[in-house]
């Protein structure tokens, strides 16, 4: 018996993003198989995303831009890491260093995991390779600033550690994979004290 039965799958939404409705069964943990249940999968692609770490100035390279769906409930401009979605095809590298330049304007060789997570695991399959990447002033390439293709309009900010923690602490920074990404940083940097 399979855990998971797909009874009937179809695509309700074709946009930009995806929203696919399915109707399926799963093993219950009483062993008994569920009642047919209807769900909806937000199908947006994988992202990557990583914190980036100038080494010459000990400061962490972080993006502000205006994000529509934070408007309403505030602030709109949020600070974020370095993000963006993976082509198809596309390696999670590949896609992380081509994001880096793209949006702050810096080659990057290397790149350390941090994690691979779900972003809301109850209505989107989206996934986020997320990445810690050290840069020097030698690595600058192009001001950054996103693509005007995109429409974006992204503004670098550049934060002490210091600055970075107070941040964290102070709910200045609201977005998960930054969050996330911060907090991994601190503890490394504290684990080194």
């Amino acid at each position: 018996m399979d855990k998971v039965e797909i009874e009937s799958k179809r695509l309700i939404f074709n946009d930009f993003f995806k929203i696919q409705e399915v109707i399926l069964r799963f093993l219950r943990f009483d062993g008994q198989m569920s009642k047919p249940v209807r769900r909806l999968v937000f199908e947006r692609g994988d992202a990557v995303a990583a914190i980036i770490l100038n080494r010459h100035t000990q400061k962490v390279i972080l993006i502000n831009q205006f994000r529509y769906p934070t408007y309403e409930k505030g602030p709109g401009w949020i600070y974020e890491v370095v993000a963006g979605i993976l082509e198809t095809n596309e390696k999670p590298e590949e896609a992380m260093r081509r994001e880096i330049t793209e949006e702050i304007g810096y080659k990057c060789s290397d790149l350390t995991h941090i994690a691979t997570f779900y972003v809301s695991p109850g209505g989107t399959s989206e996934r986020i390779f997320l990445y810690y990447a050290e840069v020097s002033d030698a690595d600058r390439v192009s001001a950054g600033g996103g693509l005007a293709s995109e429409n974006e309009d992204i503004q670098l900010i550049e934060l002490s550690l210091l600055e970075l923690w107070e941040a964290l602490d102070t709910a200045t920074i609201v977005d998960a994979k930054t969050i996330i990404a911060a907090t991994w940083l601190r503890r490394r940097v504290e684990a080194k004290k």
